[in-house]
């Protein structure tokens, strides 16, 4: 029996294209924040060599904060990869050692002085699978509330923004929220109300 199509494997079936074989692994550059790393593979339909470029980072965690009276903790931030201000939901790095589900509740705290009662993992995907080789989880925290203020560190700088959730496909469609990532999370959300 084959693999489900939504199940996940490394391992190629007979409707799959076969993986290709690594050669040669190398870092180029550390970038603090991802190392960009060359990869030597050969093809193996014609057996040419090739070389490909990766981004590999620590896995990162988006957080969809609900207040006990529906409205989302989203943060504006500027963006220097698209050199605009965004609308986002609070997020970042998995630091070492850390569960998905801690980084979640540090980066909710650092980003918007609020705290959860209880987080629950939504789902995860690949950023981008052609460059990145790690993966985004997305989670839902609720009887989120405020308890400081925000604990912006180094280089970030976010203002909280309470959305009503109701807005939020909305906000989607008229381009408020173009991050893919957040809109990712709020997929994930909307499976959630679906099953």
């Amino acid at each position: 029996m084959g693999t489900p199509p939504h199940e996940h494997t490394d391992q190629p079936t007979d409707d799959e294209p076969p993986h290709w074989p690594l050669l040669r692994d190398e870092e180029l550059a550390d970038c603090r924040v991802f190392s960009v790393r060359r990869t030597r593979v050969r093809s193996p339909v014609t057996g040419s060599e090739h070389d490909f470029f990766r981004l590999d980072s620590t896995d990162w965690i988006n957080v969809i904060p609900l207040t006990p009276d529906e409205r989302v903790v989203m943060v504006r931030q500027y963006r220097h990869g698209t050199r605009r201000v965004t609308l986002e939901v609070p997020g970042g790095m998995i630091d070492p050692g850390e569960t998905p589900e801690q980084a979640g509740a540090r980066e909710l705290r650092e980003e918007t002085g609020y705290a959860l009662r209880e987080l629950e993992l939504l789902g995860s995907v690949d950023p981008n699978p052609a460059l990145f080789s790690n993966q985004c989880y997305s989670a839902l925290a609720t009887g989120v509330h405020q308890v400081g203020a925000i604990q912006n560190e180094g280089t970030e700088d976010t203002r909280v923004v309470l959305v009503p959730l109701s807005e939020i496909p909305e906000l989607i469609r008229s381009g408020a929220i173009t991050h893919a990532l957040v809109i990712a999370a709020f997929h994930w959300l909307g499976l959630r109300e679906k099953r």
